[in-house]
C-alpha cells in the first residue's frame, strides 16, 4: 500500500495556512457588533450534530439556502460544493451523474453500480434514474466527500449526497407557491399538514408540477428538444403515541414525461456531409420518436424507540421500483440509424436495524443492513442497413439487441464509535462488513428487425447465432475501516485526521460479447480506495468567519475501466470492464464564510484534485499515461454573496449573486475528444422580497445570466455504424424565474 505524500502540486497555499493558523486568537476587529454566522446542523454521522463538531468534509444545504439560490434540482449544487459533480446524464432529462474527489460512474446502464451514494431521508436509491431529484419540501442537502464505507456502505466510495425532507411539526400549515419564467416555464407546489390526534398523529404532503418548452427544436418532426415536463408528490405520516417512540410512514413518486434529450452533432456526417448542423446547440436534426417516461416511487417506514436516556434503537424499512422507456438518437442526422431504444426496470427493498448509545465520554452507532434487488433492461442499436443506403430499401433494420438484468443480495453489519480522552481530544473507530451476491443473465445479438426488437415492441425477422447468452454468479464480501482523532484547539477550532476506506461493488458487463471474449462471463471485481484526510473546523472574529479545510490522499486500487482490448492478440478488439486500473488522487478543499455586516454575508469554496491513473493494463500493455479522470475538474470554484435588510413594516429583502468556476474536463477517461468541456464560469442572481406576516414571498432567479454555452456531456463513437457520432449535450441556457409564494 502506498504511503500518502501530500504533495498537492499547484495547491493554493491558502488551504495550507488554514490549518497553521486556526489555533491562533483572532483579532476582535468586530468586537463593536454582537452578529455571527448561524449554526449549521448535519447528520453525517447518523446523528444530529453541529458542522463544526464533525470531522468530515461535508457541504451543508439548508432550506432556506436553497430557497435564495433558487435552487431547482440537487444538480445545481455542484456550483457550490468542491470537487463534485452532479450533472444530467448525457441524452437524458433526470437521470444523474455523480462524481466526488475523481470517483463515480458515468454509464447508468443496470448492472453498473454508481460510486457516489444518493440517500433520501437515509433510504438508498440504488439506481441513477430519476436522480434529478427536484428540490421542493426539503429541510437540508448534505454532500459528503471521501469513502463514507463504515456508516453508508458500499458504493459510497467517492462521498455520499444525503436529501433530507421536511418533518412535519404537529402544527396545521399550508403553503401553495407558483412560478412562470423562461422557455414557457410554470410550476406549481403545493405542501401542507395537519394534525389528526393533538400531539401524537399528523399527516402533511407535498406535490409539484413542472413544465418548461424545449431550448430548442427537433427540425425534422418539429418537435420540443430540452423540455420538462415532470409530476412529483410526497406523503408522510407520524405518530408519537408516547415521548419514547416516534413513527413515520413515508412515500413518494414522481414521473418525467419530458420529450426524448437530441444531441448536437461536434463533426460532420459521413453518411449525409450536405446536412447542415444546427447553429443552436440545443436544436437537433435527430429523427427518432421523441417518446420518453421515467417512474419512480416508493415507500419507507422509520421507528425510533427510545430504550434509555443513552439507548436509542431504530429501523428503516423501504421498498422502491423504477420504470424507464427511452430513445437515443446517436446519429442525430435524419437518416432513420444508430438509433437506440431503451428499457430500464428496477426494484429493491432494504432493512435497516441501528443501535445508537450516547453516553458521557463516548458515543456510538452500530447496526446491520440488507438489500435486495433487481435491475434490468434492453436496448436496441437499430444500424439502419435496410434503409437503402445499402441498396434496395426494405421494411426493417439491422439490430443489435442487448438485454439482460442482475439480481442483488447485499449483507452488512457495522459499528462506529467516538471516544473522548480528554476534553479536546477525541478518537473515533468504525468498520463495517458486507458481502454482495450478485447473479446477472446477459444477452447480445444480431438480428434483423420490422421496426426494433421484440423486447421492445417490435417484430424480429431473422436472427445470427447469440454473441453473448450466458447466466452467472459470484460473491464478494469486503471490510472497511474508518479511524480517526480530532483535537480541540479552542472553543471555536478543531483540527481532525482520518483514514478511511470503502469500496465499489463488482460485476457483469451487461455488454460484453463472450464470443470474442470469453472471459466476460467470470465478471470483474470491486474497486476499493484508502483515504487519508487532514481538515480544521473553525469559527473566527467572534464566530463571524467560518473557515473548513481538508487535504486528502486517496490510494484507489481496482479501478473498474471499460478498455478496447483485442480479443486474439490481433487487430479484433472488442469493449470490456475490467479491474486494470491503480491511481492517486490527492487535493485539497476550502469553504469560507464571513459575516461582513449585519445584512452583507460572503460565501467562497475553492476545490483542487490532481488525479492520475498509474496503471491501466489493456492488451498487456501499461496505457495510464494516456488516461485522464472523467468528469473530474481540477479546479473547481465559486463565490457568493448574500445582502438581507430588514425593511421594516415592509418585510425583509434578500438578494445574492454568485459565480461558480469549473476548470477544463474530460468526458471520456481513455481519450481526450471533441465532447470535452474547456473550463467555463456560470452567473446567478437572486432576491427575494418576505411579507412583513411571513405569509408572501415573492421571488426573481436568474441563472447563467452570462448566456454561457458549456457541455455537460456527450458521446465519441467515431466509426458507429459507418458514422462517426461525436455528439455533445449542454447545461441550460441563460433563464428567468418569477416565484411567488403563499404561506398560512
Amino acid at each position: 500500500m502506498k504511503q500518502p505524500s501530500f504533495t498537492l502540486k499547484c495547491l493554493p497555499q491558502a488551504i495550507v495556512a488554514i490549518g497553521l493558523s486556526a489555533g491562533i486568537t483572532a483579532p476582535q476587529v468586530f468586537a463593536q457588533e454582537t452578529i455571527a454566522l448561524e449554526e449549521v446542523t448535519v447528520t453525517a454521522q447518523r446523528r444530529e450534530q453541529s458542522l463544526q463538531d464533525v470531522p468530515i468534509a461535508v457541504t451543508a444545504f439548508s432550506a432556506d439556502a436553497l430557497e435564495q439560490a433558487g435552487t431547482a434540482t440537487i444538480v445545481d449544487l455542484q456550483r457550490s460544493a468542491p470537487n463534485t459533480t452532479l450533472q444530467v446524464s448525457r441524452g437524458t432529462n433526470s437521470t444523474l451523474t455523480a462524481y466526488v474527489r475523481g470517483i463515480g460512474q458515468a454509464d447508468p446502464l443496470w448492472g453498473f453500480e454508481p460510486g457516489v451514494g444518493l440517500y433520501v431521508d437515509d433510504v438508498y436509491l440504488a439506481r441513477p434514474q430519476a436522480g434529478v431529484l427536484d428540490v421542493y419540501d426539503v429541510e437540508r442537502v448534505e454532500v459528503l466527500r471521501g469513502p463514507q464505507g463504515t456508516l453508508y456502505g458500499k458504493n459510497t466510495i467517492g462521498g455520499a449526497v444525503k436529501y433530507v425532507t421536511k418533518r412535519l411539526t404537529g402544527e396545521p400549515e399550508f403553503t401553495a407557491k407558483a412560478a412562470v419564467g423562461s422557455y414557457g416555464q410554470r410550476e406549481i407546489e403545493l405542501s401542507g399538514q395537519m394534525p389528526l390526534i393533538e400531539n401524537e398523529l399528523s399527516i402533511g404532503g407535498a406535490i409539484s408540477r413542472k413544465k418548461r418548452d424545449g431550448f430548442g427544436t427537433f427540425l425534422q418532426s418539429g418537435e420540443e428538444n430540452y423540455n420538462k415536463d415532470i409530476f412529483s408528490a410526497r406523503l408522510s405520516m407520524e405518530y408519537t403515541p408516547s415521548e419514547n417512540l416516534f413513527i413515520r410512514l413515508a412515500t413518494d413518486m414522481s414521473d418525467d414525461d419530458s420529450n426524448a434529450k437530441g444531441g448536437h452533432r461536434l463533426t460532420p456526417s459521413l453518411r449525409i456531409p450536405t446536412e447542415v448542423t444546427p447553429g443552436n446547440v440545443f436544436d437537433s436534426n435527430a429523427d427518432m420518436d421523441t417518446n420518453n417516461e421515467v417512474k419512480s416511487s416508493g415507500g419507507s417506514l422509520t421507528v425510533e424507540y427510545d430504550v434509555s436516556n443513552q439507548l436509542t434503537f431504530k429501523s428503516i424499512t423501504a421498498y422502491r421500483e423504477g420504470e424507464t422507456y427511452t430513445n437515443i438518437d446517436f446519429d442525430n442526422t435524419s437518416l432513420p440509424s444508430l438509433h437506440v431504444p431503451a428499457v430500464y426496470d428496477d426494484h429493491q427493498a432494504s432493512q435497516e436495524f441501528q443501535l445508537k448509545f450516547e453516553g458521557e465520554g463516548v458515543n456510538g452507532i452500530a447496526g446491520v443492513y440488507y438489500y435486495t434487488g433487481n435491475a434490468s433492461g434492453a436496448f436496441d442499436v437499430l444500424l439502419g442497413a435496410f434503409d437503402g443506403f445499402f441498396g434496395p430499401a426494405l421494411p426493417g433494420n439491422f439490430n443489435a439487441l442487448t438485454a439482460g438484468n442482475v439480481d442483488t443480495d447485499s449483507y452488512s453489519i457495522f459499528a462506529d464509535a467516538t471516544f473522548d480522552i480528554s476534553d479536546k481530544l477525541s478518537l473515533n473507530l468504525g468498520g463495517r462488513y458486507t458481502r454482495d451476491e450478485k447473479e446477472a443473465t446477459v444477452f447480445k445479438q444480431t438480428q434483423g428487425v420490422n421496426g426494433r426488437s421484440d423486447r421492445l415492441g417490435g417484430v424480429v425477422l431473422g436472427f445470427f447465432p447469440a454473441a453473448t447468452d450466458y447466466t452467472n454468479s459470484d460473491t464478494w464480501s469486503e471490510f472497511t475501516f474508518r479511524a480517526g482523532a480530532n483535537y480541540q484547539l479552542n472553543d471555536d477550532s478543531m483540527v481532525y485526521a482520518s483514514f478511511a476506506q470503502g469500496f465499489k461493488a463488482g460485476g457483469f458487463d451487461m455488454r460484453g460479447d463472450a464470443t470474442k471474449l470469453p472471459s466476460t462471463v467470470d465478471g470483474y471485481d470491486p474497486e476499493t480506495v484508502d483515504t487519508w484526510e487532514v481538515g480544521v473546523k473553525s469559527e473566527l472574529l467572534n464566530k463571524r468567519l467560518r473557515l473548513n479545510a481538508a487535504l486528502f490522499y486517496s490510494d484507489y486500487e481496482d479501478v473498474q475501466v471499460t478498455v478496447q482490448q483485442s480479443a486474439d492478440g490481433g487487430s479484433n478488439f472488442v469493449s470490456a470492464v475490467l479491474n486494470a486500473g491503480a491511481a492517486t488522487i490527492q487535493g485539497g478543499e476550502l469553504e469560507a464564510v464571513a459575516q461582513l455586516s449585519k445584512d452583507l454575508t460572503a460565501e467562497f469554496t475553492l476545490g483542487y484534485i490532481d488525479a492520475e491513473f498509474d496503471e491501466i493494463i489493456s492488451g498487456g500493455v501499461n496505457v495510464a499515461n494516456t488516461w485522464e479522470f472523467a468528469n473530474t475538474p481540477d479546479v473547481t470554484s465559486s463565490l457568493r454573496f448574500v445582502y438581507n435588510h430588514d425593511l421594516g413594516d415592509n418585510g425583509s429583502l434578500v438578494a445574492s449573486t454568485s459565480l461558480a468556476y469549473r476548470g477544463e474536463t474530460q468526458i471520456f477517461p481513455q481519450v481526450a475528444s471533441l465532447v470535452d468541456e474547456d473550463a467555463y464560469t456560470l452567473w446567478d442572481a437572486s432576491v427575494i422580497w418576505y411579507a412583513p406576516d411571513e405569509h408572501w414571498t415573492v421571488g426573481l432567479h436568474g441563472k447563467n445570466l452570462s448566456d454561457k454555452e458549456y457541455r455537460v456531456g456527450g458521446y465519441n463513437f467515431a466509426n458507429l455504424g459507418l458514422e462517426s457520432s461525436v455528439i455533445g449535450y449542454y447545461g441550460d441556457p441563460r433563464t428567468v424565474t418569477l416565484s411567488v409564494q403563499y404561506k398560512m
